[in-house]
Protein backbone atom coordinates (compact mmCIF):
# COMPACT_ATOMS: atom_id res chain seq x y z
CA UNK A 1 0.00 0.00 0.00
CA UNK A 2 2.80 2.41 0.97
CA UNK A 3 4.64 1.58 -2.24
CA UNK A 4 1.56 2.37 -4.33
CA UNK A 5 1.05 5.74 -2.57
CA UNK A 6 4.70 6.61 -3.21
CA UNK A 7 4.29 5.86 -6.92
CA UNK A 8 1.17 7.99 -7.08
CA UNK A 9 2.90 10.91 -5.28
CA UNK A 10 5.97 10.76 -7.55
CA UNK A 11 3.79 10.54 -10.61
CA UNK A 12 1.84 13.58 -9.51
CA UNK A 13 5.05 15.57 -9.02
CA UNK A 14 6.25 14.64 -12.51
CA UNK A 15 2.97 15.76 -14.07
CA UNK A 16 3.08 19.03 -12.07
CA UNK A 17 6.65 19.81 -13.17
CA UNK A 18 5.79 18.97 -16.79
CA UNK A 19 2.78 21.32 -16.71
CA UNK A 20 4.83 24.16 -15.18
CA UNK A 21 7.59 23.69 -17.78
CA UNK A 22 5.05 23.79 -20.61
CA UNK A 23 3.41 26.93 -19.18
CA UNK A 24 6.79 28.65 -18.85
CA UNK A 25 7.72 27.86 -22.45
CA UNK A 26 4.42 29.22 -23.76
CA UNK A 27 4.86 32.39 -21.67
CA UNK A 28 8.35 32.93 -23.08
CA UNK A 29 7.06 32.50 -26.64
CA UNK A 30 4.30 35.08 -26.06
CA UNK A 31 6.79 37.56 -24.53
CA UNK A 32 9.21 37.16 -27.45
CA UNK A 33 6.41 37.73 -29.98
CA UNK A 34 5.10 40.88 -28.18
CA UNK A 35 6.90 44.15 -29.11
CA UNK A 36 8.79 45.75 -26.20
CA UNK A 37 7.07 48.70 -24.60
CA UNK A 38 8.71 51.90 -25.73
CA UNK A 39 10.99 50.08 -28.22
CA UNK A 40 9.61 52.09 -31.12
CA UNK A 41 10.75 55.34 -29.55
CA UNK A 42 14.23 56.31 -30.76
CA UNK A 43 16.82 57.15 -28.08
CA UNK A 44 17.42 60.52 -29.70
CA UNK A 45 14.08 61.72 -28.31
CA UNK A 46 15.77 62.31 -24.93
CA UNK A 47 17.67 65.53 -25.17
CA UNK A 48 20.25 66.83 -22.76
CA UNK A 49 22.15 70.03 -22.50
CA UNK A 50 25.79 69.72 -23.57
CA UNK A 51 27.97 68.50 -20.71
CA UNK A 52 30.23 71.52 -21.00
CA UNK A 53 27.45 74.03 -20.50
CA UNK A 54 27.89 75.73 -17.15
CA UNK A 55 24.84 76.62 -15.05
CA UNK A 56 23.84 80.25 -14.80
CA UNK A 57 22.21 81.95 -11.82
CA UNK A 58 18.49 81.34 -12.12
CA UNK A 59 18.90 78.91 -15.06
CA UNK A 60 16.54 75.96 -15.48
CA UNK A 61 17.24 72.54 -17.01
CA UNK A 62 15.06 69.70 -18.24
CA UNK A 63 14.29 67.08 -15.61
CA UNK A 64 15.02 64.41 -18.24
CA UNK A 65 18.74 64.27 -18.94
CA UNK A 66 21.55 61.76 -18.53
CA UNK A 67 23.02 61.39 -15.08
CA UNK A 68 26.48 61.77 -16.64
CA UNK A 69 25.99 65.54 -16.96
CA UNK A 70 26.64 65.74 -13.22
CA UNK A 71 30.20 64.67 -13.93
CA UNK A 72 30.42 66.99 -16.94
CA UNK A 73 33.39 66.34 -19.24
CA UNK A 74 36.16 65.86 -16.70
CA UNK A 75 37.40 62.92 -14.65
CA UNK A 76 35.24 61.54 -11.80
CA UNK A 77 36.85 59.00 -9.50
CA UNK A 78 35.73 57.32 -6.28
CA UNK A 79 38.18 56.09 -3.68
CA UNK A 80 38.79 56.08 0.08
CA UNK A 81 41.30 57.72 2.40
CA UNK A 82 42.85 56.14 5.47
CA UNK A 83 42.45 58.91 8.02
CA UNK A 84 43.87 58.90 11.56
CA UNK A 85 42.02 56.26 13.56
CA UNK A 86 39.44 57.53 16.05
CA UNK A 87 39.34 56.15 19.61
CA UNK A 88 37.82 52.68 19.61
CA UNK A 89 38.51 52.13 15.90
CA UNK A 90 41.36 50.21 14.34
CA UNK A 91 40.90 52.00 11.00
CA UNK A 92 39.10 55.12 9.83
CA UNK A 93 38.40 54.92 6.12
CA UNK A 94 36.72 57.95 4.56
CA UNK A 95 35.13 57.38 1.15
CA UNK A 96 35.16 60.25 -1.31
CA UNK A 97 34.60 61.31 -4.88
CA UNK A 98 36.97 63.66 -6.70
CA UNK A 99 36.15 65.61 -9.84
CA UNK A 100 38.97 67.01 -11.98
CA UNK A 101 37.97 69.24 -14.91
CA UNK A 102 39.51 68.40 -18.27
CA UNK A 103 42.01 70.65 -19.98
CA UNK A 104 43.51 72.07 -16.76
CA UNK A 105 46.73 71.36 -14.91
CA UNK A 106 46.04 70.29 -11.33
CA UNK A 107 49.12 72.11 -10.02
CA UNK A 108 47.93 75.41 -8.55
CA UNK A 109 44.26 74.52 -9.07
CA UNK A 110 41.68 75.68 -6.46
CA UNK A 111 39.75 72.99 -4.56
CA UNK A 112 36.11 73.12 -3.42
CA UNK A 113 35.12 70.63 -0.69
CA UNK A 114 31.42 69.69 -0.81
CA UNK A 115 29.79 68.15 2.28
CA UNK A 116 26.45 66.39 1.78
CA UNK A 117 23.49 66.39 4.14
CA UNK A 118 21.58 63.55 5.81
CA UNK A 119 20.07 60.88 3.55
CA UNK A 120 22.29 62.04 0.70
CA UNK A 121 25.04 60.42 -1.32
CA UNK A 122 27.91 62.26 -2.96
CA UNK A 123 26.50 61.29 -6.38
CA UNK A 124 23.22 63.04 -5.55
CA UNK A 125 25.02 66.14 -4.25
CA UNK A 126 27.14 66.38 -7.39
CA UNK A 127 24.15 65.88 -9.67
CA UNK A 128 21.77 68.15 -7.75
CA UNK A 129 24.16 71.09 -7.30
CA UNK A 130 25.81 70.79 -10.75
CA UNK A 131 29.01 72.05 -9.14
CA UNK A 132 31.11 69.97 -11.56
CA UNK A 133 29.80 71.97 -14.51
CA UNK A 134 31.09 75.13 -12.86
CA UNK A 135 34.40 73.35 -12.23
CA UNK A 136 34.74 72.73 -15.98
CA UNK A 137 34.09 76.36 -16.73
CA UNK A 138 36.32 77.94 -14.09
CA UNK A 139 38.99 75.28 -13.65
CA UNK A 140 38.75 74.09 -10.05
CA UNK A 141 38.64 70.61 -8.53
CA UNK A 142 35.71 69.37 -6.44
CA UNK A 143 36.03 66.95 -3.53
CA UNK A 144 33.03 65.09 -2.09
CA UNK A 145 33.75 63.32 1.24
CA UNK A 146 31.06 60.75 2.08
CA UNK A 147 29.85 59.79 5.54
CA UNK A 148 29.73 56.05 6.20
CA UNK A 149 26.44 54.32 6.99
CA UNK A 150 28.38 52.49 9.71
CA UNK A 151 28.95 55.84 11.42
CA UNK A 152 25.34 56.98 10.94
CA UNK A 153 22.45 55.06 9.37
CA UNK A 154 21.29 58.15 7.45
CA UNK A 155 24.81 59.35 6.56
CA UNK A 156 24.47 62.37 8.86
CA UNK A 157 27.66 64.07 9.97
CA UNK A 158 27.92 64.49 13.76
CA UNK A 159 28.16 68.28 13.53
CA UNK A 160 26.81 68.72 17.05
CA UNK A 161 29.40 66.49 18.76
CA UNK A 162 33.06 67.53 18.46
CA UNK A 163 34.29 64.61 20.55
CA UNK A 164 37.14 62.40 19.34
CA UNK A 165 34.73 59.57 18.59
CA UNK A 166 32.18 61.57 16.57
CA UNK A 167 32.26 64.99 14.90
CA UNK A 168 35.83 65.67 15.96
CA UNK A 169 37.03 62.49 14.27
CA UNK A 170 35.01 63.28 11.15
CA UNK A 171 36.47 66.78 10.94
CA UNK A 172 40.01 65.43 11.33
CA UNK A 173 39.34 62.83 8.63
CA UNK A 174 38.20 65.53 6.20
CA UNK A 175 41.26 67.69 6.99
CA UNK A 176 43.54 64.69 6.56
CA UNK A 177 41.93 63.91 3.20
CA UNK A 178 42.26 67.52 2.02
CA UNK A 179 45.93 67.65 3.05
CA UNK A 180 46.66 64.37 1.24
CA UNK A 181 45.00 65.50 -2.01
CA UNK A 182 46.60 68.94 -1.94
CA UNK A 183 49.96 67.20 -1.61
CA UNK A 184 49.23 64.57 -4.29
CA UNK A 185 47.74 66.84 -6.96
CA UNK A 186 49.56 70.04 -5.93
CA UNK A 187 46.33 71.97 -5.55
CA UNK A 188 46.65 75.56 -4.37
CA UNK A 189 46.61 75.25 -0.56
CA UNK A 190 45.71 78.94 -0.27
CA UNK A 191 42.50 78.42 -2.28
CA UNK A 192 40.71 75.52 -0.60
CA UNK A 193 37.02 76.24 0.02
CA UNK A 194 34.28 74.55 2.04
CA UNK A 195 30.60 74.19 1.15
CA UNK A 196 27.95 72.16 2.94
CA UNK A 197 24.22 71.48 2.94
CA UNK A 198 22.26 70.95 6.17
CA UNK A 199 24.29 68.54 8.35
CA UNK A 200 27.14 69.08 5.89
CA UNK A 201 26.92 72.80 6.61
CA UNK A 202 27.08 71.97 10.31
CA UNK A 203 30.32 70.04 9.80
CA UNK A 204 31.63 72.84 7.58
CA UNK A 205 31.13 75.25 10.49
CA UNK A 206 33.13 72.94 12.77
CA UNK A 207 35.94 72.79 10.22
CA UNK A 208 35.90 76.55 9.67
CA UNK A 209 36.07 77.26 13.39
CA UNK A 210 38.64 74.64 14.41
CA UNK A 211 40.80 74.43 11.25
CA UNK A 212 40.77 77.98 9.82
CA UNK A 213 44.30 77.69 8.42
CA UNK A 214 43.17 74.99 5.95
CA UNK A 215 40.30 76.88 4.28
CA UNK A 216 40.00 80.26 2.58
CA UNK A 217 36.20 80.63 2.80
CA UNK A 218 33.04 78.68 3.62
CA UNK A 219 29.52 78.40 2.15
CA UNK A 220 26.75 77.21 4.47
CA UNK A 221 23.43 76.23 2.90
CA UNK A 222 20.50 75.51 5.25
CA UNK A 223 22.92 75.04 8.13
CA UNK A 224 22.37 75.05 11.91
CA UNK A 225 23.74 77.61 14.32
CA UNK A 226 27.15 76.71 15.70
CA UNK A 227 28.06 76.00 19.31
CA UNK A 228 24.94 75.19 21.33
CA UNK A 229 24.09 71.59 20.44
CA UNK A 230 25.99 68.84 22.26
CA UNK A 231 23.54 65.98 21.66
CA UNK A 232 21.14 64.81 19.01
CA UNK A 233 18.12 66.04 20.99
CA UNK A 234 19.51 69.57 21.38
CA UNK A 235 20.63 69.51 17.75
CA UNK A 236 17.02 68.95 16.66
CA UNK A 237 15.89 71.84 18.85
CA UNK A 238 18.53 74.16 17.35
CA UNK A 239 17.46 73.18 13.85
CA UNK A 240 13.80 73.87 14.61
CA UNK A 241 14.21 77.29 16.22
CA UNK A 242 17.87 78.35 16.30
CA UNK A 243 20.08 78.63 19.36
CA UNK A 244 18.44 79.70 22.62
CA UNK A 245 21.71 81.24 23.81
CA UNK A 246 23.34 84.37 22.40
CA UNK A 247 25.06 83.22 19.16
CA UNK A 248 27.95 85.66 19.65
CA UNK A 249 28.53 84.34 23.16
CA UNK A 250 28.63 80.79 21.76
CA UNK A 251 31.44 81.80 19.39
CA UNK A 252 33.43 83.45 22.18
CA UNK A 253 33.05 80.32 24.29
CA UNK A 254 34.42 78.14 21.49
CA UNK A 255 37.35 80.15 20.13
CA UNK A 256 39.73 82.97 20.99
CA UNK A 257 38.48 85.57 18.52
CA UNK A 258 41.53 87.78 19.12
CA UNK A 259 43.85 85.18 17.58
CA UNK A 260 41.42 83.67 15.09
CA UNK A 261 42.56 84.48 11.52
CA UNK A 262 39.04 85.16 10.21
CA UNK A 263 36.83 83.18 7.83
CA UNK A 264 34.85 84.75 4.94
CA UNK A 265 31.42 83.11 4.75
CA UNK A 266 28.35 83.05 2.53
CA UNK A 267 25.16 81.75 4.15
CA UNK A 268 22.15 80.68 2.03
CA UNK A 269 18.77 79.79 3.52
CA UNK A 270 15.22 79.19 2.34
CA UNK A 271 12.63 81.26 4.19
CA UNK A 272 10.08 78.40 4.31
CA UNK A 273 12.53 75.73 5.45
CA UNK A 274 10.70 73.45 7.92
CA UNK A 275 13.79 71.39 8.79
CA UNK A 276 16.30 74.14 9.61
CA UNK A 277 14.52 77.32 10.68
CA UNK A 278 15.56 80.59 8.96
CA UNK A 279 16.61 81.96 12.37
CA UNK A 280 19.69 79.76 12.07
CA UNK A 281 20.91 81.77 9.07
CA UNK A 282 20.49 85.04 10.96
CA UNK A 283 22.49 83.66 13.87
CA UNK A 284 25.20 82.20 11.64
CA UNK A 285 25.64 85.59 9.98
CA UNK A 286 26.25 87.16 13.40
CA UNK A 287 28.63 84.36 14.39
CA UNK A 288 30.80 84.76 11.31
CA UNK A 289 30.67 88.53 11.63
CA UNK A 290 32.11 87.98 15.11
CA UNK A 291 34.75 85.52 13.85
CA UNK A 292 35.84 88.19 11.36
CA UNK A 293 35.86 90.81 14.15
CA UNK A 294 33.20 92.92 12.47
CA UNK A 295 31.19 93.05 15.71
CA UNK A 296 32.24 93.03 19.34
CA UNK A 297 31.39 90.55 22.10
CA UNK A 298 28.06 92.34 22.70
CA UNK A 299 27.03 92.07 19.05
CA UNK A 300 27.51 95.78 18.36
CA UNK A 301 29.17 96.73 15.06
CA UNK A 302 32.85 97.24 15.56
CA UNK A 303 34.14 97.92 12.05
CA UNK A 304 33.01 97.92 8.43
CA UNK A 305 29.48 98.45 7.16
CA UNK A 306 26.34 96.46 6.53
CA UNK A 307 24.30 96.64 3.32
CA UNK A 308 20.98 94.94 2.63
CA UNK A 309 18.92 94.68 -0.55
CA UNK A 310 15.85 92.82 -1.80
CA UNK A 311 15.89 91.62 -5.38
CA UNK A 312 14.14 88.84 -7.31
CA UNK A 313 12.80 87.19 -4.17
CA UNK A 314 16.13 87.19 -2.34
CA UNK A 315 17.09 89.27 0.69
CA UNK A 316 20.86 89.77 0.68
CA UNK A 317 22.82 91.21 3.60
CA UNK A 318 26.51 91.97 3.15
CA UNK A 319 29.02 92.67 5.91
CA UNK A 320 31.88 94.65 4.36
CA UNK A 321 35.31 95.57 5.66
CA UNK A 322 37.46 98.10 3.80
CA UNK A 323 35.06 97.76 0.88
CA UNK A 324 35.53 93.97 0.70
CA UNK A 325 32.62 91.57 1.23
CA UNK A 326 33.49 89.36 4.21
CA UNK A 327 30.13 87.83 5.18
CA UNK A 328 27.07 87.47 2.95
CA UNK A 329 23.67 86.14 4.01
CA UNK A 330 21.00 85.27 1.41
CA UNK A 331 17.40 84.37 2.32
CA UNK A 332 15.49 82.91 -0.62
CA UNK A 333 11.74 83.46 -0.76
CA UNK A 334 9.63 80.31 -1.14
CA UNK A 335 12.56 77.91 -0.76
CA UNK A 336 12.31 74.96 1.62
CA UNK A 337 15.04 72.63 2.84
CA UNK A 338 16.81 72.32 -0.50
CA UNK A 339 19.81 73.56 -2.48
CA UNK A 340 18.75 76.77 -4.22
CA UNK A 341 18.74 76.75 -8.01
CA UNK A 342 19.49 73.02 -8.09
CA UNK A 343 17.96 70.05 -9.88
CA UNK A 344 14.35 69.33 -8.89
CA UNK A 345 14.76 65.68 -9.86
CA UNK A 346 17.25 65.09 -7.03
CA UNK A 347 16.06 65.06 -3.38
CA UNK A 348 17.00 68.13 -1.30
CA UNK A 349 17.53 70.29 -4.39
CA UNK A 350 15.13 72.85 -5.85
CA UNK A 351 15.01 74.94 -9.01
CA UNK A 352 13.62 77.82 -6.93
CA UNK A 353 15.90 80.73 -6.28
CA UNK A 354 19.32 81.71 -7.62
CA UNK A 355 21.95 79.09 -8.38
CA UNK A 356 23.61 78.51 -5.00
CA UNK A 357 26.61 76.83 -6.63
CA UNK A 358 27.26 79.90 -8.77
CA UNK A 359 26.76 82.19 -5.77
CA UNK A 360 29.23 80.16 -3.71
CA UNK A 361 31.92 80.12 -6.38
CA UNK A 362 31.47 83.81 -7.13
CA UNK A 363 32.11 84.44 -3.42
CA UNK A 364 34.99 81.96 -3.19
CA UNK A 365 36.98 83.12 -6.18
CA UNK A 366 37.95 86.40 -4.51
CA UNK A 367 39.13 84.78 -1.27
CA UNK A 368 42.60 83.45 -0.51
CA UNK A 369 44.16 82.13 2.72
CA UNK A 370 47.58 83.74 2.86
CA UNK A 371 50.20 81.38 4.31
CA UNK A 372 47.81 78.43 4.47
CA UNK A 373 49.15 75.67 6.67
CA UNK A 374 51.40 78.03 8.63
CA UNK A 375 48.77 79.70 10.81
CA UNK A 376 48.03 78.21 14.24
CA UNK A 377 44.77 76.37 14.73
CA UNK A 378 41.94 78.17 16.50
CA UNK A 379 42.38 78.30 20.27
CA UNK A 380 39.33 76.64 21.87
CA UNK A 381 37.61 77.74 25.04
CA UNK A 382 39.25 81.14 25.26
CA UNK A 383 36.18 83.16 26.16
CA UNK A 384 38.07 85.13 28.79
CA UNK A 385 40.12 86.93 26.15
CA UNK A 386 37.58 88.81 24.08
CA UNK A 387 38.61 91.17 21.32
Amino acid sequence: MAKSLTKLWLGGLKRLFAAQAKQTQESLKRTAARPLRGAAKPATKVRAKPAREAPRPGARESRVRPRATAWASGNWTRSFHSAPAAPGRLVNHLSYGLYLPSGHETAGMPLVVMLHGCKQSIDELAEGTRMNLLADRFGFAVLYPEQSKHAHAHRCWHWYDFSDSAGGAEARAVVSLVDALVDTYEFDGERVYLAGLSAGAGLASLLAVHYPNRFAAVALHSGPTFGEARSGIVAMDVMRRGARQDPVMLVDAAVDVATYPGMPAIIIQGDVDRVVAPENAEQLALQFARLNRLIDADGARRSGEVREERKAGVVTRDYLKSGRRVVRMCRVQGLGHAWSGGDDAVPFHSSKGPDASALAWEFFRYQRRQGAGDLPEAVPGAAARRA
